[in-house]
C-alpha cells in the first residue's frame, strides 16, 4: 500500500477555485531576501502559504499564517532536516496537470491539494565550499536534495506551476497576479521562469561536480577535514549565459554571440573581469572588439596603482605606457605607434578624467572602444558627442583610492577539435628580487625599472615578441612572427615610422634567444639592456655575445608564450 494512503490527510483542502488562478504557494528559502514581503503579498492575494522549517517559522514571527508542510505529509522533517519535502502530497500536488481528468482525480482521491506557486532557492553550496576551511563533510551537508527535485518538478510542470529562484523575480510576479485576477500569472512568464530554474539546477549539479571531481584520491577517509583539490578536475562542468547576439562573427560570414561565465558562482559580477563591463554609449560591440577589448583591458589592469593606457589593435598591443595621469600615459602610448592606433581599443587602469579626454581629441584618433575603471561627468559629455564611441566601464577593486587588485580568471580555455584546452591563467609577474643579471654588465636602477616595463608588456604580446622600451613607453612592438628576427626588425621599422629612436633603450624577449643572431639585431637598433628567459642550449653564446657588444642582460627564468 503507498505511503500517501497509509498517512494522514492533509490539514487543509482548499476549495475549487479556477485552475488558472494560483491557490497554494510552496516557499521554502535559503536566501530571505524579500521572502517575508512577498509572501504577505501572496497572502493578500489570497494565496494559502506553505513553508518548511527556518522559512516557516519566519512567516509566523511576521504575523503570517503559514501550514508547516509537516501538517500536509503527515510526516515531521526528519534526518537532521535531510527529508522535509520529499513526498506524494509535495511533489504529487507539484507535478499534476490540472487539464487532465484523471490526475485531479487522483489529486481528490488522494487527498493531496495542488500547489501552484513554488518558492524555493537552494542550499548555498558554492559560497559554503570558497570558505576557508571547508572539510568535505561541510560541503557534504550543503548538497541540497528536496530543493533540486521539487525546483525540477514545478518546472517541469510550468503549464500549471510557477517557480521562482530568484527575488529579482518576486515584483514582476506579483505584479502579474494583482494586474491579472483570476488569470493569474501569464503562461509566458511561467515558461520563462522554467527555463531559468532547468539552467539553475544545472549550475547547481555543475558546482558540485567541479568540486567533488577536483577533490585529491583519499580525500573519503578525513571527511571531517579540509580536502586537498586537484587544480584540474577529473570532470570540468561549463555553465554560459548568452548576453547578446552579435551581427556576425570574425568575419561577416560567421555567426556569433557573446557569452558570460556561471560557473563558478558569477564571475562577471566579480571586479576586474571584462564581462562585467557597462556600456555608456555607442554601437553594439562586435565579435573582434570584445576580443580586442579582452586583451586591452588584460594589459593595462596589470600595472596596478601607476596611470597605464593601453592601445590594442587586432589583439596585440599597438602602444603601452605609464605615467603621472591617465592623460600622460594616453599621449606616451600613442607615440608608439599612431598609424597602427587609429581604430583601435583604448583601455585605461584609472577613471578617465577631462583631461584625459582632451588628450584624446589632440591626437585625433578614431577609437572604436574606450575602456575604464570610470568616468568623469566632464569626459562622459565630452565622448557623448562620439555617437559611434563605444565607452564601456569595468569596474576595479578599491585599496588606498586606487583601482588595484584586479580578479582573474582560474582557467583559460583554447577550443580544439573535439575537446578544449585548459590551462591555468598567466598571472606570473616577476620581480627585482627574481631576476638574474647573467652579464658583466649589470642594468643600472633606471635601466632595471625599463627592463620590468617591458617583460610585463611583452607576456601580451602574440609570439614570437620582441618589444623595445624607455622611460615607461613602449617604442616598438614586434608580434606574431615566426622569426624572433623577424619580430626585433619589425620593431625597430615601427619605431623608425613613428619618429622613435631606439637608442638606450630596454628590449624583452617573451621566449629565449636560440641564437646569438636576435640579440645582435636587437643591439644594432640601440638596446642597452635586455630581458629574456633563458632556458636556450645556446645561453652561453648568447651571453658572451652580449657581453661582447657591451649590453646588460638579465634572465627571468619564466617564459611568456602567447599563441
Amino acid at each position: 500500500m503507498s505511503e500517501d494512503r497509509t498517512s494522514p490527510a492533509p490539514a487543509y483542502l482548499p476549495p475549487p477555485l479556477p485552475m488558472s488562478q494560483p491557490r497554494t504557494a510552496l516557499i521554502s528559502v535559503s536566501d530571505k531576501t524579500g521572502v517575508v514581503d512577498f509572501a504577505r503579498a501572496l497572502h493578500a492575494c489570497g494565496l494559502r502559504l506553505l513553508s518548511t522549517g527556518g522559512t516557516a517559522r519566519l512567516l509566523a514571527d511576521a504575523g503570517l499564517p503559514v501550514t508547516e508542510v509537516a501538517e500536509v505529509t503527515g510526516f515531521p522533517e526528519m534526518l537532521d532536516g535531510r527529508v522535509k519535502t520529499l513526498h506524494p502530497r509535495i511533489h504529487g500536488g507539484l507535478l499534476a496537470r490540472r487539464d487532465l481528468p484523471e490526475h485531479v482525480e487522483a489529486l481528490a482521491q488522494h487527498g493531496i491539494a495542488p500547489i501552484d506557486l513554488l518558492v524555493v532557492n537552494l542550499y548555498p553550496f558554492a559560497q559554503a565550499t570558497a570558505r576557508e576551511g571547508c572539510t568535505l563533510d561541510e560541503a557534504i551537508e550543503n548538497i541540497d536534495i528536496g530543493g533540486p527535485a521539487m525546483l525540477r518538478a514545478a518546472a517541469k510542470n510550468w503549464a500549471h506551476v510557477a517557480v521562482l529562484i530568484d527575488p529579482a523575480d518576486y515584483a514582476p510576479v506579483l505584479a502579474e497576479l494583482q494586474a491579472n485576477g483570476p488569470q493569474g500569472i501569464q503562461r509566458s512568464t511561467r515558461f520563462r521562469l522554467a527555463q531559468k530554474v532547468f539552467a539553475h539546477t544545472a549550475a547547481y549539479d555543475g558546482m558540485i561536480t567541479n568540486y567533488l571531481s577536483a577533490l585529491a584520491a583519499g580525500s573519503e577517509e578525513r571527511a571531517e577535514a579540509v580536502p586537498a583539490r586537484e587544480p584540474f578536475p577529473a570532470m570540468l562542468s561549463l555553465q554560459l549565459a548568452k548576453t547578446q547576439d552579435m551581427r556576425y562573427g570574425e568575419n561577416p560570414h560567421q555567426g556569433a554571440a557573446f557569452y558570460r561565465d556561471v560557473l563558478p558562482a558569477a564571475p562577471a559580477g566579480l571586479p576586474g573581469l571584462l564581462a562585467g563591463w557597462t556600456q555608456h554609449q555607442g554601437k553594439a560591440l562586435s565579435f573582434n572588439n570584445i576580443a580586442d577589448a579582452d586583451a586591452a583591458w588584460e594589459c593595462v589592469k596589470s600595472f596596478a596603482d601607476t596611470p597605464a593606457c593601453v592601445i590594442v589593435k587586432h589583439a596585440n598591443p599597438c602602444g603601452v605606457a605609464v605615467g603621472a595621469s591617465p592623460a600622460e600615459a594616453y599621449a606616451k602610448a600613442w607615440k608608439t605607434d599612431p598609424t597602427s592606433a587609429f581604430g583601435g581599443i583604448v583601455a585605461f587602469n584609472h577613471p578617465v578624467d577631462a583631461a584625459t579626454a582632451e588628450a584624446m581629441q589632440a591626437t585625433k584618433q578614431f577609437v572604436e572602444v574606450l575602456i575604464a575603471p570610470g568616468f568623469s561627468a566632464e569626459a562622459r559629455s565630452f565622448f557623448a558627442a562620439k555617437a559611434n564611441l563605444r565607452l564601456l566601464e569595468v569596474p576595479l577593486p578599491e585599496r588606498g583610492g586606487a583601482a588595484t587588485g584586479p580578479g582573474s580568471n582560474a582557467l583559460d580555455f583554447k577550443r580544439v577539435g573535439g575537446g578544449f584546452l585548459v590551462q591555468s591563467q598567466d598571472a606570473k609577474n616577476v620581480t627585482a628580487a627574481e631576476l638574474r643579471v647573467v652579464t658583466r654588465l649589470a642594468p643600472t636602477p633606471a635601466q632595471l625599472a625599463d627592463l620590468l616595463f617591458v617583460w610585463k608588456v611583452a607576456k601580451f604580446v602574440k609570439s614570437n615578441a620582441i618589444v623595445y622600451a624607455t622611460d615607461g613607453m613602449t617604442l616598438g612592438i614586434g608580434a606574431g612572427q615566426m622569426s624572433r628576427v623577424d619580430s626585433a626588425r619589425i620593431a625597430s621599422i615601427k619605431a623608425t615610422n613613428a619618429g622613435l629612436t631606439l637608442s638606450g633603450s630596454a628590449v624583452a624577449s617573451d621566449a629565449f634567444f636560440p641564437f646569438r643572431d636576435g640579440l645582435d639585431v636587437v643591439v644594432d637598433n640601440g638596446a642597452v639592456c635586455v630581458i629574456q628567459p633563458g632556458g636556450s642550449m645556446r645561453d652561453d653564446e648568447v651571453i658572451a655575445a652580449a657581453d661582447e657588444r657591451g649590453v646588460a642582460m638579465v634572465f627571468t627564468g619564466t617564459r611568456h608564450f602567447r599563441h
